[in-house]
């Protein structure tokens, strides 16, 4: 009978350096890695297919239990880099926007800057395959992850959703973090961050195993991605949470 603890993470180059650990042995005896797109992770954790994920935040409130096991998280303090709404025409003149199939945090974070922020009203679209060809004109897309670090080079204007939140709260934001559905073991904790923790602590080492010529992934993991769950961290975390609970209750009057 396999007792392992079923964990399931995003294979994404921000994701690189808290799965470093692992992918080199860390925990083995104790944990089995499941990589996965974001909103698959979430899935899998809501239906007890996994016992922990780094999931997107946005679905705490949806969970039966949860707890947060972990220093560690995806975040930004600022540009993310890999976040983006990005179109060819100013933020002003967009009509619709094609929404990332990959992951719903993003999603719900762009329509809270949509709504509270930037006050715009484009046509919001659903989609389940890569529509990056589709970015033209005043259709616009949000992308996230590595393909967002391609559409850099591309799409004539290029929105920040790490930064935009930044200058609108204050705050830094959390995209994902580790989420466990059960209470889980003081001990199995504290060595599942330490094996977070080697990753970050050689970051060379995670660059030089994943070379990347659109984007300097140095750069990328030091100073764009925020990988410390600090207090700090936290309070952009329940602010981004109380604004989507407070949108979705509107909605439903």
């Amino acid at each position: 009978m396999n007792n392992k603890i079923r964990v399931g993470a995003v294979n994404y180059l921000n994701t690189k350096p808290l799965i470093y650990g692992f992918e080199i042995g860390g925990m083995k005896d104790e944990v089995d890695l499941f990589l996965e797109y974001p909103s698959k992770i979430a899935v899998m954790l809501k239906e007890d297919k996994i016992d922990i994920g780094l999931v997107p935040v946005v679905i705490i409130p949806e969970l039966k239990e949860h707890y947060l096991i972990s220093d560690y998280c995806i975040g930004c303090d600022g540009e993310v880099g890999s976040v983006c709404l990005f179109s060819e025409v100013p933020l002003v003149k967009i009509e619709r926007i094609l929404l990332d199939y990959q992951s719903r945090t993003s999603v719900d974070l762009l329509k809270i800057l949509i709504k509270q922020y930037w006050k715009i009203d484009p046509e919001l679209i659903t989609t389940s395959e890569d529509y990056r060809k589709n970015i033209s004109g005043t259709t616009a897309g949000l992308i996230i992850g590595d393909r967002a670090l391609e559409q850099r080079r591309i799409s004539n204007y290029k929105y920040d959703l790490g930064y935009e939140w930044k200058k609108f709260t204050g705050l830094p934001f959390v995209f994902a973090t580790w989420i466990s559905n059960k209470q889980l073991d003081y001990t199995f904790i504290e060595s599942f961050n330490k094996t977070n923790l080697s990753g970050l602590k050689n970051i060379d080492k995670v660059v030089s195993e994943n070379p990347y010529a659109l984007f300097d992934l140095k750069s990328y993991y030091t100073s764009y991605i925020n990988y410390y769950l600090n207090e700090k961290a936290k309070k952009g975390l329940q602010d981004f949470l109380d604004l989507l609970i407070a949108d979705q209750n509107q909605y439903l009057k």
